[in-house]
């Protein structure tokens, strides 16, 4: 069973910082790309970072110059340091991965979403 698990959301004022980090566990042979997701109350689910196996890393236009998305490969896990923060980040931010499962290659190839920790940025 492979599962991704998020941690380090919570209540900050406007301009604040927090970092999120998201690890993996379960049978995994290697981890491709790792995403940060987020969505508002009635809004829909957007990604807000991505970053691939090798480091390579993808911004959505409205968090380019204040996020900044990780990686360690040898843990299998990813993190977020989020400055600068505006009202309009509040949301529940979730990790995603595509993950190859198992103890060799090839095995089965995974879409893995955490299940999301809330971030709140106050006026």
């Amino acid at each position: 069973q492979v599962q991704l698990v998020e941690s380090g959301g919570g209540l900050v004022q406007t301009g604040g910082s927090l970092r999120l980090s998201c690890a993996a566990s379960g049978t995994i042979f290697v981890i491709n790309d790792m995403r940060w997701y987020r969505q508002a109350p009635g809004k829909q689910r957007e990604l807000v970072a991505r970053i691939n196996s090798g480091g390579s890393t993808n911004y959505a236009d409205f968090v380019k110059g204040r996020f900044t998305i990780s990686r360690d490969n040898a843990k299998g896990t990813v993190w977020m340091q989020m400055n600068s923060l505006k009202p309009e980040d509040t949301a529940v931010y979730y990790c995603n991965a595509d993950i190859v499962s198992g103890t060799s290659r090839p095995s089965r190839y995974l879409e893995v979403w955490g299940q999301g920790t809330l971030v709140t940025v106050s006026s």
